[in-house]
């Protein structure tokens, strides 16, 4: 078995220099852009292999001392939304599902901040037989990962025959009412021509399906621009069977561009990352699984919140850190510039 590394972030356990940066409250950065949407990692572990996630072997495992426990997360997230100005939060992976006490972090969650809007990424492996569970601890949305409906290329892109178990989770959420279910679609070469059945399928459930452009974030660092699968080219190839009408951004923070399916009002939405950025209104904060603060997808520096919840700091030292990571948070991904670098981590690895 080849050996994986997790990728190796600079981590701070020191305090970001604020001298400059106005005393409020939110998640502020240099650039004008709040922070309030809160991406939780929960593990690195996943019941699927997904070839533009996790290497075949999977990521090493994370020490149990090193991992978040459901306690530290809800104070975290209580923090997020108490002091912070976090209106929403997403816990992902890895495959969130994987953690065993996923209803209790929901619940407590739920129950801390009344009202609060809690999704789940998940892959759907297992979720027929915790959706409605989830539902009932207060999950209120839920984006399932699904690239294709054949067989044959989901087996081939997840390296895991699974396909049926997806799509039995995808109908168990839409049973238990967790709000407007999508299914999230990477672009690959492999794919395309399948994209419209896969539309298709979207529209019998009703269920609404978003595209990705595939990002630099696989674990085997293969990922190339000329040969990712621009937005551009997918419109091209569902214009062929639907007609599409491009809508306005509900939000300008909100990274899927939609379009009406045949005059609607099904939609389906298309997050070019790479080729249309909207890193400019971008309003997420992240935390790892190990807990730190990473203020951007592709930005290797990490700020240490854990040592801090642990060492005894108060709910405000630990707000006034992650302020401080934030402030100094890049302009952008910088996927156009000459000596771009991937990040180290993974997707699976940081959480989406």
């Amino acid at each position: 078995m080849t050996a994986v590394d997790m990728g190796i972030p600079v981590v701070r356990d020191r305090a970001d220099d604020v001298s400059d940066r106005p005393d409020v409250p939110e998640l502020l950065d240099r650039f004008g852009r709040i922070a309030r949407d809160l991406r939780v990692s929960l593990t690195e572990k996943c019941s699927l292999r997904c070839t533009y996630c996790m290497p075949a072997e999977g990521l090493p495992e994370i020490p149990r001392d090193k991992l978040l426990t459901s306690a530290e997360i809800v104070r975290l997230v209580g923090i997020a939304t108490g002091r912070l100005g976090v209106h929403e939060v997403r816990f992902t992976g890895g495959e969130p599902l994987m953690r065993r006490d996923l209803e209790e972090i929901v619940a407590g969650c739920a129950q801390q901040t009344p009202g609060l809007s809690i999704a789940l990424t998940t892959n759907a492996v297992g979720l027929r037989h915790r959706a409605r569970a989830l539902a009932d601890a207060g999950l209120t949305r839920v984006n399932i990962s699904l690239d294709t409906i054949d067989r044959e290329h989901f087996a081939r892109l997840t390296r895991r025959d699974r396909l049926d178990s997806v799509l039995d989770g995808i109908r168990a959420a839409v049973a238990a009412g967790l709000g407007r279910v999508k299914v999230n679609a990477v672009l690959m070469p492999e794919t395309l021509e399948g994209a419209a059945d896969l539309l298709a399928w979207c529209l019998d459930e009703g269920v609404e399906l978003r595209f990705i452009e595939q990002m630099p974030l696989d674990a085997d660092q293969n990922w190339a621009r000329s040969q990712m699968v621009p937005a551009q080219q997918l419109l091209d190839v569902l214009g062929r069977r639907f007609t599409l009408t491009e809508t306005e951004r509900e939000d300008p923070s909100a990274p899927a561009e939609r379009w009406l399916v045949d005059g609607g009002p099904a939609t389906v939405g298309i997050i070019a990352s790479v080729t249309r950025s909207f890193c400019s209104d971008c309003d997420r904060t992240r935390l790892t699984a190990e807990g730190t603060v990473r203020s951007c997808l592709f930005s290797d520096r990490e700020t240490d919140l854990r040592a801090a919840l642990r060492g005894g700091a108060t709910d405000e030292d630990l707000a006034a850190v992650w302020r401080g990571a934030m402030w100094n948070k890049w302009a952008g991904h910088g996927m156009d510039a000459a000596d771009f670098a991937p990040p180290q981590r993974s997707m699976g690895a940081i959480g989406g």
